[in-house]
């Protein structure tokens, strides 16, 4: 059986073929981008709650003859979760959300699994990866297209145990979050992680190229290449990029026109589509290591970072001990002395990272590589990144 993260790279496949019907990744599979003198980045960046500590910068940004900095935005890949778990939790600090209510109440739809029609879904179910969704069916979802519907397929669920029972991985549930952001406060979700998560830090950084980034700040990106040098994400281009968001179905990308709030919180890519520099990252390591000053009350945070699972030997899918413990949007790891982490990691489109904080020694960092064979043997991007 395909695991958690061999079914990712599958629906990153997908995405991929998608994407290539907007101008700026035309060319996706081929080696338009391919040059022998391109070196994978190698970026890691060590920070305190008041400062980075040090910073290691190797390679270049997916471009010929252009080093890469600390201060270039890579797309995160499932770090982005994380983030996005802060922006909820400032949305039920302001009473917007509450993590146990069903989540329907804020869609208009109603969202259930098949197999148990009576129990509902909730944000804490959907953050902590046990909302019972599962990455058996494509989760990127057209411009045009519903959510709803997509969740309407049984095999997107579980059908051995309820919501709220069992932890499996699942990067559906996060467009499922969005969209229930989004019905809560009839804000599109690029816009409402600007206003409640980037803007206040002073990141210039967004989800899929949308709100919270300067205008030229897509020229800044870091080009996601292949081991053999094929584009695989955020081809090189000046200016903005014509369509930030997954295109319709017909290929077309006008989202003042298409995108419907509450319908479809895969558009901006909840699960993975930040766009953010080392340097700004570590401003969002720092607000950890301060307990979620200024952004979060320390009882939210404690929430926040939980964990709210942990794996007891048959409660959950641990992926081979990949798991063995998650808050909300938050990944547990130990580290070969017993040191508690936490954080997340990203893999995606050859890109691996992993950004962890360790509370007891209130220190932090976050690293990266590109160019990563997708389906070589994966890791925490902890002590090393493949």
């Amino acid at each position: 059986m395909m695991g958690a993260r061999g079914i990712y790279y599958a629906a990153m496949a997908v995405a991929a073929m998608m994407v290539s019907g907007c101008a700026p990744d035309k060319g996706l599979g081929t080696t338009a981008q391919a040059d022998g003198n391109i070196r994978p980045a190698n970026v890691q960046v060590d920070f305190t709650a008041d400062r980075i500590t040090s910073a290691t910068v190797v390679g270049d940004a997916g471009v010929a003859g252009r080093p890469v900095t600390i201060d270039d935005p890579a797309r995160v890949a499932s770090i982005s979760k994380l983030v996005v778990s802060i922006a909820v939790m400032r949305l039920v600090e302001q009473g917007t959300v509450d993590l146990d209510r069903d989540v329907s109440g804020y869609l208009g739809w109603r969202v259930r699994n098949p197999a148990f029609p009576d129990t509902p879904v909730t944000l804490r179910a959907l953050l902590s990866h046990q909302s019972g969704l599962r990455d058996e069916i494509d989760y990127i979802v057209p411009l045009d297209g519903k959510l709803e519907a997509v969740l309407a397929n049984p095999k997107a669920w579980d059908a051995r145990h309820p919501p709220g029972t069992y932890f499996s991985y699942a990067n559906i549930n996060s467009p499922l979050i969005a969209s229930v952001m989004e019905g809560a406060t009839g804000e599109r979700f690029d816009r409402l992680m600007a206003r409640l998560v980037l803007t206040p830090l002073g990141l210039d950084a967004c989800y899929n190229w949308g709100a919270g980034c300067s205008d030229a700040r897509r020229a800044q990106a870091v080009t996601l290449l292949r081991p053999n040098g094929d584009l695989a994400r955020d081809a090189a281009m000046d200016g903005p990029d014509p369509c930030a968001v997954y295109p319709a179905s017909d290929g077309s990308c006008d989202v003042e026109k298409l995108y419907q709030l509450g319908r479809n919180g895969s558009a901006f890519s909840p699960q993975g589509g930040l766009r953010i520099s080392a340097r700004d990252l570590a401003k969002i390591g720092q607000l950890l290591l301060r307990d979620g000053a200024p952004l979060l009350t320390p009882e939210s945070f404690a929430e926040m970072i939980g964990p709210a699972w942990t794996f007891d030997g048959r409660n959950g899918d641990n992926d081979k001990g990949y798991f063995t413990s998650y808050g909300l949007g938050v990944h547990w790891l130990t580290d070969n002395n017993g040191n508690r982490w936490f954080g997340h990691v990203g893999e995606a489109y050859s890109l691996r990272a992993g950004f962890w904080i360790n509370p007891a020694e209130r220190r932090g960092f976050y690293r990266y590589v590109t160019m990563v064979d997708e389906f070589s043997a994966v890791g925490h991007c902890f002590d090393r990144c493949p």
